[in-house]
């Protein structure tokens, strides 16, 4: 099967396409790997260092769906029609993708099948599961800062999954584990007062 990044390339940029595509269509590109590919394609847009607005909420919602399949033992995943259907202007998606192969081929590059248990086992599919449905709670969280690093937690997980790489799906759920500590402390500062988990931790120790 052709890596990710040159279907990618051939879908939306080398082949005739409509003004409007859907999820559906994009899911065309998936074959087997529709678990960690979903989580690539939904992660993408708010995983770049400038994320496309407006994708963090609805994308936030489909990626806790799909995360609960995976952790269910789903081998197919659902989504409901509103998202799978739901029309997404061609342009958007390859402004995003303009932005996103260059990133997403550095790690094909690296990419190989390691450590496959991680991302086959029942313990391995659950764990990642846990932790992209908690970044999924965190990417719908409209505050800033409580997006970006979850979905690129995400997006490094999933590709590790999609790959069967073991090894990177283990630093994309360190980029998770990262990601929940700074949601958590954005929404104690919120909360509390001050302006990080930091802050408030040394105020307490004063």
């Amino acid at each position: 099967m052709a890596k990710l990044s040159v279907e990618l390339q051939r879908y939306f940029f080398e082949e005739e396409r409509s003004p409007q595509v859907t999820l559906t269509e994009i899911l065309q590109l998936a074959g087997e790997r529709i678990f960690g590919f979903l989580f690539v394609i939904l992660s993408l847009p708010s995983a770049l260092p400038v994320p496309a607005p407006g994708y963090s909420v609805p994308f936030g919602i489909a990626l806790f769906l799909l995360a609960l399949q995976l952790i269910s033992g789903a081998k197919l995943p659902w989504l409901p029609q509103k998202i799978s259907k739901h029309p997404i202007e061609l342009k958007q998606v390859q402004g995003v993708l303009k932005a996103g192969l260059p990133w997403l081929r550095r790690i094909e590059v690296i990419s190989r099948p390691r450590l496959s248990y991680i991302c086959n086992s029942l313990p391995g599919r659950v764990t990642i599961g846990i932790a992209i449905a908690l970044m999924g709670i965190s990417m719908m969280i409209p505050i800033p800062g409580t997006n970006t690093l979850p979905a690129m937690g995400i997006f490094v997980t999933g590709f590790g999954l999609m790959e069967d790489d073991g090894a990177i799906s283990l630093g994309g759920l360190v980029l998770c584990l990262i990601g929940g500590i700074l949601t958590t402390s954005i929404l104690i500062a919120i909360l509390v007062g001050g302006t990080s988990l930091l802050d408030l931790i040394k105020g307490w120790l004063r």
